[in-house]
C-alpha cells in the first residue's frame, strides 16, 4: 500500500493510494473484479476466514478487492486508519450511526433487552433532507432519539448532551443552504461528552477539507456526488480517522471492549486493535447483515471519478462563486446563501478551515410566491430539475418539494427552507450559459433582469437605435441627391 499523503498530495493519492502491486500481471490500471464469491485453497483457510480470524474476502456482500481498493483510497484521502464501502451515501450514514447507537451496545453484555433504551444522538439541525428522514422516522422506531442542535452554536450541542449520548452528527458543508459548521469547537464538546464527531464530508470532498485534522472521529460520503462526479454510479463510504478510542471509556462501548459470542467470546479491540474495532464491527455485523453492499462496478466508477477530483472541484467551485456573486446582485433572487457572498456568516469560517473554496451548492430566495417559483424552475433549460449534486451537469432543486418535503414544520423553519427556496448544483458548464439561463429564467417568472445584464442591454439598444437613425438619415439624404440629379 502507498504511504498516507498529506492534503497537497491530493492529486497523486487519486490516482495511486490504495494501490497493491502484486501477482505475475501487474495492468497499469487495476481490474475490475466482478464475482459474487471467492474461494479457498483449503477447508481451513476458509474455516479461518469465515471465522474471522484471518483476512481473506469470502463472498462480495462484504467486500472485494475492487471495492476494497476503494476503501483504501478513500481512507488515504480523508488521512484515515481505514474505510468501508457501502452501496449508497444513506447506507453510509445508517451503518455509521448503528454501531454507536444500537440499543445492543447499551448493554454491558452487548445484548439487546427491551427494557434498555437505545442511544441518542445530537445532529445538526440544517442537514440533508433523507437524513432527516432517517433519524426522525426509522431510527425512531429503534428507539433511538434524536435532538437537533445549531451547526453555528456548538454549546447548544454540549447543553442537548444526555447520559445515552453516544455521537454528535453534523455536515463539513451543510446541504442546501452551505452552512460552515465549527468543527474543531463541536470536536471539542464531542470529546467533552465522551463521543465521537461524525461528519458528513460530501459536498466538501478531501480536497476541500479533511475533518479528521479538525478533530473528527468519523467522516462519511456519499460517493455517488463529487468523488464519482459524473451521476453513473450510487456508492457510500465510512472513513475511521483513528481518533476514537473505544479502550478510553469501555463502560460506555461495551460494543468494542467486551467480550461477545459472535466473535469468539473476544471483545473486537482484544482482535482487531483499538483502530479496527468500529470498522468491523461496521462490516462484520451491520454490513454483512443488512446487505447495503456497494457493487465493484460502481467501486470502479467511482475510482475513475476520484482521480480527477481535484480538477473537477476547483471548476465547480469557481463557477458557483461566480453564480453566487451574481444572483446576489439580481433583483430576482433573495437571501443568497454561500459562503463567497458578501455578508455570509460563514466567511470567517471559509477563510479559516476552506482556504480551496467551500463548494458548489448554495441556495436563494426567489422573489415572488410559490406560482412565481415555478415559473423560474419550469423556464430554466441548462439546469436540469434533479435531486442529485456533483454531477458535470448543473442541477436544480426545490428543497420543500423535493429533498427536504419531508421534514417537520419545525425542522423546516430552523433548516430556513421555505416555498421559495432554490437549491442550486453548480456543475462545469462555461459559466456564462449557466447565468444567461438563470437571466431567461427570472425573466419568464416576471423578475426582470440583472442590472448588470440591463446595462449592457440599454447600451446595445442605444447604439443599435443610433446607427439605425443615421443609416435612415443617410438613406434619406442619398434619395434626395438621386432625386435631384434625375430632375435635372
Amino acid at each position: 500500500m502507498t504511504e498516507s499523503l498529506t492534503a497537497s498530495d491530493c492529486s497523486t493519492t487519486q490516482i495511486h493510494g490504495g494501490t497493491q502491486a502484486s501477482g505475475p500481471v501487474r495492468s497499469v490500471r487495476p481490474p475490475l473484479h466482478l464475482s459474487a464469491a471467492f474461494g479457498f485453497d483449503s477447508l481451513r483457510d476458509a474455516r479461518e476466514a469465515f471465522a474471522q480470524r484471518e483476512s481473506a474476502f469470502t463472498y462480495a456482500r462484504t467486500g472485494s478487492p475492487t471495492v476494497a481498493l476503494l476503501e483504501r483510497r478513500i481512507a488515504e484521502l480523508e488521512g484515515g486508519v481505514g474505510a468501508v464501502a457501502t452501496g449508497s451515501g444513506q447506507a453510509a450514514v445508517a451503518l455509521a450511526l448503528l454501531p454507536l447507537l444500537a440499543r445492543s451496545g447499551q448493554t454491558p453484555d452487548v445484548v439487546a433487552r427491551e427494557d434498555v433504551p437505545a442511544g441518542h444522538l445530537v445532529a445538526s439541525h440544517r442537514i440533508y433532507g433523507g437524513t432527516a428522514d432517517l433519524l426522525t422516522d426509522l431510527f425512531a422506531e429503534l428507539g433511538i432519539t434524536v435532538t437537533w442542535a445549531d451547526p453555528h452554536d456548538p454549546a447548544s450541542w454540549s447543553q442537548a448532551v444526555t447520559p445515552r449520548t453516544r455521537a454528535f452528527l453534523v455536515e463539513s458543508i451543510g446541504n442546501p443552504h452551505a452552512d460552515l459548521p465549527d468543527i474543531p469547537a463541536l470536536a471539542d464538546a464531542a470529546h467533552t461528552a465522551g463521543v465521537p464527531l461524525i461528519v458528513d464530508n460530501t459536498l466538501a470532498t478531501p480536497h476541500l477539507l479533511q475533518p479528521g485534522r479538525l478533530g473528527a472521529d468519523i467522516v462519511v460520503h456519499s460517493v455517488t456526488k463529487y468523488l464519482t462526479g459524473n451521476g453513473t454510479a450510487i456508492a457510500g463510504a465510512i472513513v475511521d480517522t483513528g481518533r476514537f478510542r473505544p479502550s478510553d471509556a469501555p463502560a460506555t462501548w461495551p460494543q468494542f471492549t467486551a467480550p461477545t459470542p459472535r466473535f469468539g467470546g473476544e471483545s473486537l479491540v482484544d482482535r482487531y486493535g483499538e483502530h479496527g474495532a468500529y470498522l468491523h464491527l461496521v462490516r462484520a455485523k451491520y454490513l454483512h447483515d443488512l446487505g447495503p453492499t456497494l457493487s465493484a462496478f460502481n467501486a470502479q466508477q467511482a475510482l475513475d471519478g476520484i482521480e480527477t477530483l481535484d480538477i473537477r472541484v476547483e471548476r465547480h467551485c469557481r463557477t458557483a462563486e461566480a453564480l453566487a456573486a451574481r444572483l446576489h446582485d439580481h433583483p430576482g433572487a433573495r437571501i443568497v446563501r454561500h459562503p463567497s457572498v458578501p455578508g455570509s456568516p460563514n466567511a470567517a469560517i471559509a477563510r479559516r478551515d476552506f482556504p480551496r473554496g467551500t463548494g458548489a451548492v448554495l441556495s436563494f430566495e426567489v422573489d415572488g410566491d410559490l406560482a412565481t417559483v415555478e415559473r423560474f424552475v419550469d423556464s430554466l433549460r441548462l439546469f436540469q430539475l434533479a435531486a442529485n449534486i456533483g454531477d458535470s451537469r448543473s442541477m436544480v432543486a426545490h428543497p420543500a418539494s423535493m429533498t427536504h418535503c419531508r421534514l417537520s414544520p419545525e425542522l423546516l423553519a430552523a433548516g430556513q427552507i421555505t416555498p421559495q427556496t432554490i437549491r442550486l448544483s453548480v456543475g462545469r458548464e462555461c459559466v456564462e450559459d449557466l447565468w444567461a439561463d438563470l437571466v431567461q429564467a427570472f425573466e419568464a417568472a416576471g423578475l426582470g433582469s440583472d442590472p448588470a445584464e440591463a446595462a449592457v442591454t440599454d447600451t446595445v439598444t442605444a447604439t443599435a437605435e443610433a446607427t439605425v437613425t443615421r443609416e435612415v438619415t443617410l438613406t434619406s439624404e442619398a434619395f434626395a441627391r438621386d432625386l435631384e440629379e434625375v430632375s435635372a
